[in-house]
């Protein structure tokens, strides 16, 4: 889901809370001062001052809000454009990505890259770019052209430990934040004593939230860090570790399939509910928790297909 994040005002931010009462949520997430509902986009406003929409409409209910804001402020209008330093695309940095959250098979997929300046003119040539704009056979070959050349860690939660996690009350933030974390350390031990001018993370949490996810881990990497929405079209870090996280989820997938002998879709649709029946009938329920996010309602729905 697209996010986009506005800094304001505190006035706006008040006039935000009564504009949005009619459409409110009682609950809050952490550091939340009002949250949303409308029809296509979900708003949540945070202490911080700064203002989220998510959702296909959640674009055009920001720029209404930025539009009202004073001059000062809205040059400001994203995280993404506002926290950045000059030049940021031209920086030596480490960018982490993720994929997989919103599929019923398969894994969290998180890879974290680090691309220096230098080597910027061969990616572009190879083709690196925002891998939503790309099919997974496009993204598989830049893959691996990229990954002898760009210093990575890839992190993968299988769908068992995953399941695990999520029973005693892990949610997908936390998850995430772990893995990321984890890669990004990884890539910096890497490339030591080469330190990255900036990291850059996909960003899918507040950073207050974020940080509070990692507060039990041994290392938690801090210094220079940057949040940012639509990153991989920030810098060319997180476009390469977005398409090296898509080409191993890619990979997951193929083995999955194999392994279970039926080709396993990806995405949470009503073609997703009737594979995972016919793996119910086949195979029975613990060899679909062994492929699947379980929590999921996908579940409950090829339960009911395979009952038929």
């Amino acid at each position: 889901m697209a996010n986009t994040v506005i800094l304001v005002d505190q006035a706006t931010m008040e006039k935000m809370k009564q504009t949005y009462l009619p459409f409110s949520s009682a609950k809050l997430p952490p550091g939340a001062v009002f949250a949303a509902k409308k029809p296509g986009v979900s708003i949540t406003g945070y202490k911080s001052l700064k203002v989220m929409f998510q959702g296909v409409n959640g674009e055009a209910e920001a720029k209404k809000w930025v539009a009202t804001l004073p001059t000062t402020t809205s040059k400001t209008p994203s995280v993404s454009k506002g926290i950045l330093p000059a030049n940021f695309a031209s920086k030596n940095v480490l960018g982490s990505d993720e994929v997989g959250t919103g599929d019923f098979f398969g894994p969290i997929t998180v890879c974290a890259a680090y691309v220096e300046e230098a080597i910027m003119p061969l990616l572009k040539e190879l083709g690196v770019k925002d891998s939503k704009a790309m099919k997974d056979p496009e993204i598989c070959r830049i893959a691996e052209k990229i990954m002898p050349v760009v210093p990575h860690s890839v992190l993968l939660c299988p769908n068992p430990k995953y399941n695990e996690m999520q029973s005693r009350g892990m949610n997908q933030g936390q998850m995430k934040a772990l893995l990321h974390n984890r890669a990004l350390e990884n890539v910096l031990k890497k490339i030591a004593p080469t330190k990255p001018e900036a990291i850059l993370i996909d960003q899918f949490a507040e950073k207050n939230t974020y940080y509070r996810y990692l507060a039990k881990e041994p290392t938690i990497i801090r210094e220079n860090v940057f949040f940012a929405t639509k990153a991989e079209g920030l810098h060319l870090s997180v476009a390469a570790a977005s398409i090296i996280a898509r080409y191993k989820f890619v990979q997951a997938f193929e083995e999955m399939s194999r392994e279970v002998g039926i080709l396993l879709p990806k995405g949470a649709g009503p073609h997703v509910d009737t594979v995972a029946a016919e793996i119910i009938e086949r195979f029975g329920m613990e060899t679909l928790a062994k492929y699947t996010k379980k929590h999921f309602a996908n579940t409950e729905k090829a339960l009911k297909i395979a009952k038929k």
